[in-house]
C-alpha cells in the first residue's frame, strides 16, 4: 500500500516547502506525463475529527490517524500528500494540519489561513470535515474554519471554481434532506457576513463554489455502515474531472509537469502575506515551465546521436537526405515540446516555442552552411572535371561552358533543395551567387588558359616555319633576300591567323577581342623575324668572314682551291669582299615594308670604290663621308639594325681579319711556284749541254754507264720517297736534318735485306721451264729485269724501327 499511494509530507509544522520530496513524488507517480488530466483533492476540518482516517479509507492513502488509546492530540502537522489508488484520473490528496488544535494555541491562526488559502490555490475539490450536532448552532466548531475559506478566498485576484464537499461525520437519525438546506443556510450567512472587495460585492457564492453535502455515520459505532457508505463516496471521485463530475467545471488548472513549481511558487507568495494572482501565477508557471521544457528539448536535441553522426559527417562531406533527417530531428523535438507544454498558457507556450524554434536553427545553422559550402565545392569540382571533358572531347569552349553550367546549377539546386530544413526558411541563394561566380571565374580562368594555348600553338607554328627559313635566307643574302622573306612571312601569318580564326569561332569572343588575338599573331610573327633579324646582325662579321671563306677558298664547284699560280687572287678577293659587303647591307636594315632604300650602294660606294686608286682623287678631299652617321636615309631608328658608322667599323675588322687570308693565299701561290720549278734556268742547261759535251758522248758510247747511274736513280728515288725528305725540310732544314739522319742507315739497312732476299730466291724451276731462246731473252733483258727488281724493291721496303711504308713512284 505505501508503495501504490506514495505519501510524502508537503510542508511540514514550520512551513518549509519539501522539494526533493515533491519532485520525487512526481517522478514516482509519473505526474508529468498526466497534462491536465489530474485532479487535487484536499481535506481541513477540526483537529481530531477523523480526517486522515477518512482519506485513508476513501483513497486508499496511509496517513497517520491518531490513536484514541492515547487520548485525542494532534497527528497531522503541516500538509502531506499522497496518491489515489485505483482512481482514475490520476488523483493528490492532501491532508491538511486540523484547525482549531490546542498545539498551536487560540492566537496562532496564521499556518491556519495560510494553509487553507494554498489548498483552494491548489485543490479541485476540499473536503470539508464537519460533526453532524454542528450543524445549526451558532457558535459551531465549523464556522470559524468556513469564515477563514471565505476570507482567504477573497485574497485571490480571480480565483479558481473550487467544489466544497461538506462531509457530515457521525450522521444521527435526522435525514440528510433536512440536514443540508440548514447547511447551505449557514453557509450563505457566512459568505454575506464576509467583507469582500468592491468588485465581489454582488457575487454569489457560487460564482467561486460548488457546495456539496454527504453525511457518514460514526466510525466507531457503525463502522460497516461508515464504509459502504465511503465505498459509495469513493465511486464520486472516479473521473471527477470530467462533465458532471465532482470537479467539472474546474477551471485555471495548472498542468501537471508545473504542479511542483506552482505549488512552490504559491506558497511563497502566502507565505509572505502578499495577495496571490492566479492569473499572473499561471502565466509565471507557464513561463518557468515552458523554458524549462524548452531547454530539456534543447539537451535532448544536443545529445541526440543521430544529431551528433549527422553533425559529424557533414564536417567532412555532403550527407544524402540530410534535410529530411534534420527536419525530423527538430520535427520531433518541438512535438516533444508541444504535447509537454500543450495546457500551459497559449501565449506564453507559443513564444518559448518560437525562442525554441530559433535556438535549434541557432544549433542546426552551422551544419547547414557546411552543407551548402560542401555542395558548392562538389558541384564546382563536378563541373570542372565536366567542362574539362567537354572540351577534349572537342566541343565548343562557349557551347560547353554554357551547357555545363546550367547543368551543375541545376544539381546544385536540386541538392540544396535536400539540403533544406522544413522549420528554417534560409535562402540558399547567396552560397548559389557564389558558386556561379566562381564556375564564371573557373570558365575566364579556363578561356584564358586555352587563348593562351591556343596563342602560343601558332606561334610555335610561326617559330617552326620561319627562324631557319629566314636564317638560312639571310645566310645566302642577295638581292632578293628580304623579298622572299616577305613573302614567307605573309604566307605563314595567313596560315597562322586563318587557323587560329578558326579555332576561335568555337569561343564565341566579340569581334574585338577576335581582332586582337588576330593582330598579336601578326605581330609575334613579324617580330620572329625581326628578333631573327637582329641575331644575325648580331654577328654579321662572323657570317661575313663565313662568306668571305667560302668564296674566297672555294671554287664554282665549291671543291677547295689549290693556289698553282694561276688564279687571279685579286678578283677573287674582290668578289668574295662584295658578296660580303652585300651581306652587310641585307643586314644593316629591316625591310619588311616595300621600301626601297640605298643602303647598298653607299656601302659600295663608301666601302668597296674607296678601294680604288684613283676614287679619292674624283670625289675630291673634301667631300664628306656617307657613313658618318648613326642613322640611314629613309629608314627609321627602330628598323636599324646596323649603323652606317658601325657598318664602317664591322668593315674595317672584316677586311683586318680577311687580309692575313688573302696573305696566306698568295704565299701558298708563290710557294707552289718555287716547289714546282726543279729544273735549272734555261741559259744554265744551255752550258752544261756546251760543256758536257765530251761527258755526254763518252756515256753514250759505254752503255755500262747508263745502267748504273739509271740503277743509281731509281735507288735515289726510292731513298727520296721512304725517308720523306720534301715533308722533313717543310718544318725547316734543321729540323730536316736531324730527321734523316734518324732514318738513313735504318732505311739503307732495310733496302740492302731485301735485295739480298730477293738474290737468293731458287729459281731452278723457272729454269728447267725456260727454252733457249727465254734464256737469251732474260740475258738481253738484264737491265730491264735488274731495274725493275730495283723498283719493285724500293717499293715495298718496311722499317724495322717504326718507318713508314714508302710506296713506289712509278706506281704512283
Amino acid at each position: 500500500m505505501a508503495e501504490e499511494c506514495c505519501s510524502v509530507q508537503l510542508l511540514d509544522g514550520d512551513g518549509v516547502f519539501n522539494v526533493g520530496g515533491v519532485e520525487s513524488f512526481m517522478k514516482t507517480v509519473k505526474l508529468a506525463e498526466c497534462g491536465l488530466s489530474y485532479a487535487v483533492v484536499s481535506i481541513m476540518g477540526p483537529q481530531s475529527s477523523g480526517k486522515s482516517t477518512l482519506l485513508n479509507h476513501l483513497f486508499k492513502t496511509n496517513f497517520r490517524e491518531m490513536d484514541a488509546f492515547k487520548g485525542r492530540s494532534q497527528t497531522t502537522k503541516g500538509i502531506w500528500m499522497a496518491r489515489g489508488v485505483n482512481i482514475e484520473p490520476l488523483t493528490i490528496v492532501m491532508d491538511l494540519e486540523g484547525s482549531d488544535g490546542r498545539e498551536r494555541g487560540e492566537d496562532d491562526t496564521a499556518f491556519e489561513k495560510q494553509s487553507a488559502l494554498f489548498a483552494l490555490a491548489v485543490s479541485d475539490i476540499v473536503l470539508i470535515n464537519m460533526w453532524c450536532h454542528d450543524i445549526g448552532r451558532e457558535q459551531a466548531a465549523n464556522k470559524p474554519l468556513l469564515k477563514t475559506v471565505f476570507q482567504v478566498m477573497m485574497r485571490l485576484f480571480s480565483p479558481r471554481k473550487t467544489t466544497l464537499l461538506f462531509v457530515i461525520r457521525d450522521k444521527t437519525r435526522t435525514p440528510l434532506e433536512n440536514l443540508e438546506p440548514i447547511l447551505r443556510e449557514d453557509i450563505q450567512k457566512i459568505w454575506d457576513g464576509v467583507p469582500k472587495p468592491e468588485a465581489h460585492k454582488e457575487t454569489p457564492l457560487s460564482e467561486f463554489f460548488n457546495v456539496e453535502v454527504t453525511a457518514l455515520s460514526s466510525y466507531e459505532e457503525k463502522e460497516e455502515q461508515f464504509l459502504e457508505q465511503v465505498g459509495h463516496l469513493r465511486q464520486r471521485f472516479n473521473q471527477s474531472i470530467a462533465p458532471g463530475g465532482l470537479a467539472g467545471d474546474r477551471r485555471g488548472v495548472v498542468p501537471a509537469s508545473g504542479f511542483s513549481f506552482s505549488a512552490q511558487q504559491i506558497w511563497k507568495v502566502i507565505k509572505e502575506n502578499k495577495d496571490l494572482d492566479l492569473p499572473a501565477h499561471k502565466v509565471m508557471v507557464a513561463t518557468v515551465r515552458c523554458e524549462e521544457i524548452a531547454n530539456e528539448k534543447l539537451a535532448s536535441v544536443t545529445g541526440n546521436e543521430e544529431w551528433i553522426e549527422l553533425d559529424e559527417a557533414v564536417q567532412h562531406d555532403v550527407v544524402p537526405g540530410f534535410g529530411k533527417r534534420l527536419t525530423a530531428i527538430l520535427e520531433k523535438c518541438l512535438s516533444d515540446y508541444d504535447a509537454e507544454a500543450f495546457f500551459f498558457d497559449e501565449g506564453v507556450r507559443t513564444s518559448k516555442r518560437e525562442q525554441l524554434e530559433s535556438k535549434l536553427l541557432q544549433l542546426v545553422n552551422p551544419a547547414y552552411q557546411a552543407m551548402l559550402g560542401h555542395l558548392r565545392t562538389k558541384t564546382l569540382d563536378a563541373f570542372k572535371d565536366a567542362f574539362e571533358k567537354a572540351l577534349v572531347r572537342g566541343d565548343g569552349f562557349a557551347v560547353a561552358s554554357r551547357e555545363c553550367t546550367e547543368t551543375f546549377l541545376a544539381k546544385f539546386d536540386k541538392g540544396c533543395e535536400d539540403a533544406t530544413i522544413k522549420q528554417a526558411n534560409w535562402d540558399p541563394s547567396k552560397v548559389r551567387d557564389k558558386l556561379k561566380r566562381d564556375i564564371e571565374a573557373d570558365i575566364l580562368s579556363v578561356r584564358t588558359t586555352k587563348l593562351s594555348e591556343l596563342s602560343e600553338k601558332y606561334e610555335k607554328q610561326l617559330d617552326k616555319a620561319l627562324k631557319e627559313p629566314v636564317e638560312a635566307l639571310f645566310e645566302t643574302a642577295g638581292d632578293d633576300t628580304w623579298p622572299a622573306i616577305r613573302k614567307l612571312l605573309n604566307k605563314e601569318t595567313k596560315v597562322a591567323v586563318s587557323g587560329l580564326e578558326s579555332d576561335l569561332a568555337g569561343f564565341e569572343l566579340d569581334q574585338a577581342m577576335v581582332d586582337e588575338l588576330l593582330s598579336k599573331v601578326e605581330k609575334y610573327a613579324r617580330s620572329v623575324v625581326e628578333n631573327k633579324a637582329r641575331e644575325e646582325a648580331s654577328r654579321v662579321l662572323i657570317r661575313m668572314k663565313d662568306r668571305f671563306s667560302t668564296l674566297f677558298s672555294r671554287d664554282a664547284d665549291s671543291m677547295p682551291r689549290v693556289w698553282t699560280g694561276k688564279e687571279d687572287i685579286k678578283a677573287i678577293t674582290k668578289t668574295a669582299r662584295s658578296a660580303s659587303m652585300k651581306l652587310l647591307s641585307t643586314l644593316a636594315a629591316i625591310r619588311l615594308d616595300e621600301e626601297k632604300d640605298e643602303i647598298e650602294n653607299t656601302l659600295a660606294l663608301a666601302l668597296v670604290e674607296t678601294s680604288k686608286t684613283g676614287a679619292i682623287k674624283e670625289r675630291g678631299i673634301d667631300s664628306l663621308d656617307p657613313l658618318a652617321s648613326s642613322s640611314w636615309e629613309k629608314i627609321e631608328n627602330d628598323k636599324t639594325l646596323i649603323t652606317p658608322v658601325q657598318c664602317k667599323n664591322v668593315w674595317r675588322q672584316f677586311k683586318s681579319e680577311t687580309e692575313f687570308t688573302v696573305t696566306q693565299a698568295i704565299s701558298a701561290q708563290e710557294a707552289h711556284k718555287k716547289n714546282n720549278n726543279w729544273l735549272p734556268p734555261p741559259w744554265a742547261i744551255g752550258a752544261m749541254l756546251v760543256l758536257g759535251f765530251n761527258e755526254i758522248m763518252m756515256l753514250l758510247r759505254n752503255p755500262l754507264w747508263l745502267a748504273f747511274i739509271f740503277v743509281a736513280y731509281l735507288v735515289g728515288k726510292a731513298m727520296w720517297v721512304q725517308l720523306d725528305i720534301t715533308g722533313d725540310f717543310r718544318h725547316g732544314f734543321l729540323p730536316g736534318i736531324l730527321s734523316l739522319s734518324t732514318k738513313f742507315v735504318p732505311t739503307v739497312m732495310s733496302i740492302l735485306k731485301k735485295l739480298a732476299e730477293e738474290g737468293q730466291k731458287p729459281n731452278t724451276a723457272d729454269q728447267q721451264q725456260r727454252g733457249p731462246g727465254m734464256d737469251s731473252k732474260s740475258f738481253t733483258n738484264g737491265v730491264h729485269n735488274t731495274s725493275s727488281s730495283s723498283s719493285s724493291t724500293s717499293s715495298n721496303v718496311t722499317s724495322s724501327d717504326g718507318v713508314p711504308d714508302v710506296s713506289s713512284p712509278l706506281k704512283q
